[in-house]
């Protein structure tokens, strides 16, 4: 288990999500005549003008206004993404443009797929808890790739959540504790000259997910020295609808506790600000004195596990930028074609 030095916790919080949708039932159309069922309903797809980047902003620009705070305080702005939209050019520095927080400021991207996120979420915990910094920003934020036809097409979506890490003191939730679990388990994987990523299909499941989760998990309960009963909610990677719910039971939690962060049935959900868009969810419904525990993934493979208790000062915050459920309901649906148009699916010879 591991805790800062200094005592840090969430000061500010922000989510963003396209308004564009494409019905699971139009994917499925076009490669399975639409027979058999779809793992989500729905999922959100960006705009022809929209990338990591701008989506990154938005959950920033939000989470800087729950925390009342200027981007030139910010001594760290870190994007985790596994769809930065260059190469070689960091994602981080133009997000900390966009909000003001440049040129005094460390910015970097993170990678390690659907939780690249919360690392750096970690990382930012770090600094601030160490004393090098007042306050840090970590954004998890994802325009997901999915071959035509795939399974994932139904489920990687878009999206971003944006999380700054301050003092104890001024936060919105404490951050009580983390753990973090890794291993070399090939579930999913993209090589650097291919446009998609491809399944070890006999690793996804348990070895993969199921495991890395129950590992992160129960070890930072046992650490606590707490069970599934002392937290009013639970947050766990959302690739599906079925994943999340399965290894809440698995562990102890209910589906009452992973009720107010389980996006997936409206939006999909594979990408890396997830948890984190779970996360802003919840924030949005908790009260003072509430836990919260959170458990991202990331293939390839790994876990990271949190424990937090909301106080007092989220109710004032929560009203000084958009709930993640006003995103949510802001829905203009496209069909197949202007979808992989937008995406960059079809390559002219």
């Amino acid at each position: 288990m591991m805790k800062p030095n200094r005592p840090v916790g969430l000061v500010g919080y922000g989510a963003y999500i396209p308004r564009y949708r494409i019905a699971a039932k139009e994917i499925a159309r076009l490669w399975t005549d639409g027979q058999g069922g779809v793992p989500v309903s729905a999922k959100s797809v960006p705009g022809p003008d929209e990338d990591t980047i701008t989506m990154a902003i938005e959950a920033a620009r939000n989470a800087l206004a729950r925390a009342e705070l200027d981007g030139e305080r910010l001594g760290a702005v870190w994007v985790g993404s596994e769809s930065h939209p260059y190469s070689v050019k960091p994602s981080g520095g133009i997000v900390a443009e966009a909000i003001g927080a440049s040129p005094w400021v460390s910015s970097a991207d993170f990678e390690f797929a659907c939780k690249a996120g919360s690392e750096a979420f970690t990382a930012a915990m770090a600094l601030v808890g160490s004393g090098m910094a007042e306050y840090a920003m970590a954004i998890g934020a994802d325009t997901a790739q999915s071959r035509p036809s795939d399974a994932l097409e139904y489920t990687a979506s878009a999206g971003a959540g944006a999380m700054i890490i301050g003092p104890a003191e001024q936060a919105l939730a404490t951050i009580d504790a983390t753990v973090s679990y890794v291993s070399d388990t090939p579930d999913f994987f993209r090589r650097a000259d291919r446009p998609y990523p491809v399944h070890g299909n006999r690793f996804t499941g348990e070895p993969a997910y199921f495991h890395q989760i129950t590992s992160a998990a129960q070890r930072l309960l046992d650490d606590l020295g707490k069970g599934p009963q002392d937290f009013t909610y639970a947050i766990f990677h959302q690739p599906n609808a079925k994943f999340p719910q399965t290894v809440a039971k698995r562990l102890g939690f209910t589906d009452a506790q992973i009720a107010p962060g389980m996006l997936s049935p409206q939006i999909g959900n594979t990408y890396s600000g997830a948890a984190m868009a779970g996360l802003c969810a919840t924030l949005d419904v908790a009260q003072p004195g509430e836990t919260i525990f959170v458990t991202t993934y990331g293939s390839g493979a790994g876990s990271d596990a949190y424990a937090l208790t909301v106080t007092e000062q989220l109710l004032a915050a929560r009203a000084r930028a958009p709930l993640t459920s006003a995103y949510l309901q802001r829905q203009v649906f496209v069909d197949y074609a202007i979808y992989a148009k937008w995406m960059g699916k079809l390559v002219m010879g």
